[in-house]
């Protein structure tokens, strides 16, 4: 089956997910990567979104962590103070999935000014509830589209820490959890170096070069030793993720869907 580079990246991301994962979830590229997952290869992972929605198994992506279909899928709802001090605070989740507009070579993430501060050229949505995901889970994994727009040298602002500005102030402030440990784009699969934490690349989605992925990609990128091509989506994955998308177009529009 043909498939397009969105539909390989969430397939690559989702492939990443155990059954036995408890995820805090994004909104997003993280979320249809996690329901994917949760309706192939991994049927008991708990999802868990910001609004307090515990495993929830929502029939249709959701449009924002307020979306009624989580609370109505979820096993039980809790109170969002509840949510953040108890499990996520708590250490009880060992996955956090999220995006950004910007991620650097060292998984710091950006999600609230594009250029400088005080006048951004862009203003955007802000944390949320990321910061917290990113220091409180067990670790994280980060998915975005790959362009010199998105994977910078450096993130205008840091808005949830990855492993630092140079990759070690993570460790230097004592904070327990692993951190970023997968990158996941439209054209590779990129993991941490185990001494420097920078992001390594360690597969290549098919049809995609070692150029492309330096041209797209804002700082000097590493290959892997180990670098291999990323298997191709199976029938069963591409599927199931599309009738994922259809439901929510259905339900939603198409906008929803992408």
């Amino acid at each position: 089956m043909t498939y397009t580079a969105s539909e390989m990246m969430t397939v690559a991301a989702a492939r990443a997910l155990r059954s036995d994962d408890i995820c805090f979830v994004g909104i997003g590229l993280p979320s249809a990567a996690c329901n994917l997952a949760r309706l192939t290869h991994a049927p008991g992972i708990t999802l868990i979104y910001e609004s307090g929605t515990l495993q929830t198994r929502p029939s249709v992506l959701p449009l924002s962590i307020g979306d009624g279909e989580l609370c109505e899928t979820a096993l039980t709802t809790v109170p969002v103070v509840e949510m953040f001090r108890y499990w996520l605070q708590g250490g009880r989740i060992t996955l956090g999935f999220l995006s950004g507009a910007q991620v650097d070579r060292f998984g710091n993430l950006n999600s609230t000014v594009i250029g400088e501060y005080p006048k951004p050229k862009v203003r955007l949505p802000g944390s949320g509830g990321a910061t917290e995901i990113a220091t409180s889970c067990q670790k994280t994994f980060i998915i975005v589209r790959h362009s010199t727009r998105t994977l910078v040298d450096q993130v205008d602002f840091l808005t949830s820490l990855g492993h630092g500005r140079r990759g070690v102030e993570r460790r230097a402030m004592g904070v327990k959890t692993q951190g970023p440990a997968l990158l996941v784009t439209d054209l590779c699969v990129m993991t941490p170096d185990p001494g420097t934490n920078e992001f390594t690349v360690a597969s290549i989605h098919p049809g995609v070069s070692r150029e492309r992925i330096q041209e797209n990609t804002g700082w000097k990128v590493r290959f892997a030793d180990s670098a291999t091509e990323t298997p191709a989506p199976t029938e069963a994955e591409l599927r199931t993720l599309r009738e994922l998308h259809e439901r929510t177009a259905r339900a939603y529009g198409t906008v929803a869907a992408d």
